[in-house]
């Protein structure tokens, strides 16, 4: 296994810490957000039910979804950019393998 620097691996969980913290926000906002204004978001209706309706049922969760798909994509861009990522990792492991 190599070794990180540290500078750059403080780097690295800082970038992820604050995407993290702002996926909570979200997630805040839109679970418990939409209950806190419910009551002006009764008249605004989304696929024929009150939006603070649908969004308790079923939008909090498609958002969540939405949420871990991004983390992902954003993840995976961030572990390339620190050199991180998991094709990188394996052909360390390959040449090192191959030195031997």
């Amino acid at each position: 296994m190599r070794k990180i620097d540290k500078s750059k691996a403080d780097a690295y969980f800082r970038e992820k810490n604050t995407y993290m913290i702002i996926y909570f926000i979200i997630w805040a906002l839109v679970s418990y957000g939409v209950v806190l204004i419910a009551e002006p978001l009764s008249d605004v209706y989304f696929n024929g039910f009150p939006f603070h309706y649908y969004m308790g049922a079923q939008g909090a969760l498609a958002v969540f979804i939405i949420l871990l798909f991004v983390n992902a994509i954003v993840g995976d861009k961030i572990d390339k950019k620190y050199g991180i990522d998991e094709k990188r990792n394996e052909e360390i492991g390959k040449t090192s393998v191959s030195e031997h």
